[in-house]
């Protein structure tokens, strides 16, 4: 089964520096981790100034435990936890996640194992800006022997609400990125197909998938009864449809409009049909596909 990079694992400052940040200021300990130098970590832990639990800062801050923990560096996660780094500190504004959640969302079962011990809370929920609970982290990574192994843990919750912004639910963001073996075994623990997108910028699982075309998803989605006209988001949203029609998903139109998407719903702060979002974005070949599908249901 395939994978993806963990989406939260910069590996340097040049990633993180996207957007304009006045308050963005790492210490040498918490570029040093992040960065994976095992012998400047161990020369700054041996100073008296090491500031170990230095705050995340900025947008995109990590402490120094999180930024090994999210790029797998394990000798360094022991080190700082034995130097009495807090495994349960706060990441920074924007997608800021604990070091146990930035380790799930690179599948790092090892060091999950450690935080653990070392007093993590598995159950820490999302952040309000673009986080991830620790099994929304998991399954948005594709990490199906850790999503497995989080869910026969006491203080998992399959259906952890989304964050507020951006947020996705396990089974969301399994959907997205189309890992079809994780979206099943969500399923089959109890996963909620017709969970609410968030308010801002969320999506249902079934969305997600249509925004990506992830046929296969979309399939066992529609099978447990996902619904298709559900409604989107109050920020960027729109059905089902509208996010096969956006992103120019021809195969994904066509199975949404087979299982009864409806052609006039509207959604979100825009309040286009699938039509206006396909001339909004010059979707030429899916005006026509989706107006013979109106003159098909018109004559019927």
């Amino acid at each position: 089964m395939s994978t993806m990079a963990n989406p939260y694992a910069p590996t340097s400052l040049d990633e993180l520096e996207e957007v304009e940040d006045a308050d963005d200021a790492w210490t040498p300990l918490q570029l040093a981790s992040l960065q994976g130098d095992l012998s400047r970590v161990q020369e700054l832990l041996a100073s008296s100034d090491a500031q170990v639990n230095a705050p995340a800062c900025g947008y995109y801050g990590r402490t120094a435990l999180q930024g090994a923990a999210s790029n797998g560096h394990i000798e360094i996660v022991k080190l700082l936890l034995a130097s009495g780094a807090d495994p349960n500190a706060p990441g920074g504004n924007n997608g800021g996640r604990t070091a146990i959640q930035a380790a799930a969302g690179g599948g790092f079962k090892e060091i999950v194992h450690l935080l653990l011990g070392a007093g993590a809370r598995i159950s820490e929920p999302a952040a309000r800006y673009h986080g991830r609970s620790v099994l929304q982290a998991a399954a948005e990574g594709g990490h199906l022997a850790l999503v497995e192994e989080l869910l026969t843990m006491d203080g998992i919750d399959v259906n952890d609400p989304p964050a507020r912004y951006s947020g996705r639910t396990a089974l969301q963001a399994a959907s997205e990125y189309g890992f079809l073996d994780v979206v099943r075994l969500l399923i089959q623990s109890g996963a909620d197909v017709n969970g609410a997108a968030g308010r801002y910028k969320g999506l249902t699982a079934l969305q997600a998938a249509a925004a990506g075309c992830k046929l296969d998803v979309i399939d066992v989605l529609l099978d447990h009864g996902a619904d298709v006209n559900a409604p989107g988001c109050y920020y960027h949203g729109c059905t089902a449809l509208g996010a096969a029609v956006e992103f120019g998903h021809t195969a994904a139109v066509h199975r949404l409009l087979e299982a009864g998407a409806d052609l006039r719903a509207i959604s979100g702060d825009a309040q286009r049909t699938p039509m206006q979002i396909a001339d909004f974005f010059d979707r030429v070949e899916l005006v026509e596909i989706l107006r013979a599908a109106e003159e098909k249901k018109s004559s019927e």
